[in-house]
């Protein structure tokens, strides 16, 4: 009796398992895109994705590839989950180009372009754990985030 219940007990608890790792791998693709989120949104301030234009409101999510704009009345704030932040002002295009990080080794790669307009950053655990693995594009220059807080401004046509 003892030993039918020792392997009952095992087969429970392997599809307890199963069960748990068939949840946790359907929940990852809704979540695994999602690299950060919109804490402050203020006037005219969208998300392209995937060609499509998307409100940016108070909590959406944002995504690697992901393009935010703001109008001439917008602000952006925005929190990665390594925990920088992004300002973005008015007139702006910031494009997220990649986005990797490991919460359990804090590396990573941060890769943004400011084509036109205002950015205010402060760096999280990707550029704390590897200096310059966070980097900001603007039409003219590349900069290396190895401090933790910086401001950049890029001009574009008819600015």
């Amino acid at each position: 009796m003892a030993g039918r219940w020792h392997h009952g007990s095992r087969l429970l608890g392997s599809g307890v398992t199963a069960g748990f790792f068939l949840v946790v791998l359907l929940t990852l693709p809704a979540q695994a895109g999602d690299v950060g989120q919109i804490k402050i949104s203020k006037g005219v301030v969208s998300i392209e994705r995937s060609g499509q234009k998307l409100p940016a409101a108070i909590g959406a999510k944002v995504q690697a590839g992901d393009v935010v704009t703001t109008g001439a009345d917008g602000s952006v704030g925005i929190v990665f989950i390594d925990a920088s932040l992004l300002s973005a002002g008015p007139n702006s295009v910031l494009a997220i180009d990649k986005f990797v990080f490991d919460s359990t080794t804090n590396q990573g790669a941060f890769e943004s372009t400011l084509s036109k307009g205002t950015l205010s950053a402060v760096s999280g655990k990707i550029a704390k754990q590897s200096p310059g693995a966070m980097k900001v594009k603007t039409p003219v220059a590349v900069l290396g985030v190895r401090g933790t807080e910086f401001v950049v401004r890029a001009v574009g046509p008819g600015d």
